[in-house]
């Protein structure tokens, strides 16, 4: 069994996605990030980062090959893609150029997509609630724009070929729960027809479908709501994790 500890958010998705697609057994820890869960001791031993999601899974792969057999504790949704990967033996090709192939792409969405997307999305949809807009037009096309030039690679990566990598794989399923939000980034997806056609067509994959409602009933208001929210969301220093 696998604790997954998790917030319905593109981050929290990719990995209850790729348990879905591995048929993996799982179970739903929530870490409810508008009200600091992320903070708590517990939640630190397993991932110092204070960032969900992370894994503890209690029946690793050295377990059959003679090892120690204890739990293993994974956090960053790029590595536990990576060791679910590995440890399934599915999603991620065996030999190395393939390999690679995936893991560029899988590192592009942590690096770039992800973090351009988040900063998109916190100055297009959160920002306005707490600042005069006039203050935030520099971040909302400083961020939309790169989004927009991220889409743009991808787009014509997918060009010519049905999926990031070739074969579906732990790539596509670290991006595709970042083009969801596309509308919050400030993008339309009819500017992108190859990307659309890709989004579409993984977002019918019955896996797909099911991760993404995993534990939606824990997050009937999306966004940050109180001001108490904010301030744990968006107000974070090195003082929460001392």
């Amino acid at each position: 069994m696998i604790d997954l500890h998790y917030w319905p958010t593109p981050n929290g998705w990719k990995i209850s996605i790729m348990l879905e697609e591995c048929g993996l057994p799982y179970r739903l820890v929530p870490v409810n990030i508008g009200e600091g869960d992320q903070f708590k001791p517990e939640f630190l031993k397993i991932s110092p980062n204070n960032r969900m999601p992370a894994i503890v899974d209690h029946d690793p792969p050295d377990a059959k090959d003679g090892g120690s057999g204890a739990p293993v504790a994974v956090f960053e949704s790029g590595a536990i893609l990576q060791y679910l990967a590995e440890k399934t033996g599915r999603f991620l090709p065996r030999d190395l150029r393939g390999k690679y192939e995936v893991l560029q792409w899988l590192n592009w969405q942590m690096g770039g997509l992800g973090p351009m997307a988040g900063q998109a999305n916190h100055f297009n949809t959160y920002a306005p609630q707490f600042s005069p807009p006039e203050q935030l037009t520099y971040g909302q096309t400083r961020y939309s724009n790169e989004v927009n030039r991220l889409f743009g690679v991808l787009n014509k990566r997918l060009a010519a070929r049905p999926f990031v990598a070739g074969d579906y794989s732990i790539a596509d399923m670290a991006i595709w729960p970042w083009i969801v939000g596309y509308k919050h980034f400030g993008q339309k997806l009819e500017d992108f027809p190859h990307l659309q056609r890709w989004f579409q067509e993984v977002g019918k994959r019955p896996a797909v479908i099911k991760g993404k409602a995993a534990g939606a009933e824990l997050r009937q208001k999306p966004g940050a709501q109180t001001e108490a929210q904010r301030k744990v969301l968006f107000g974070q220093t090195a003082a929460v994790v001392r």
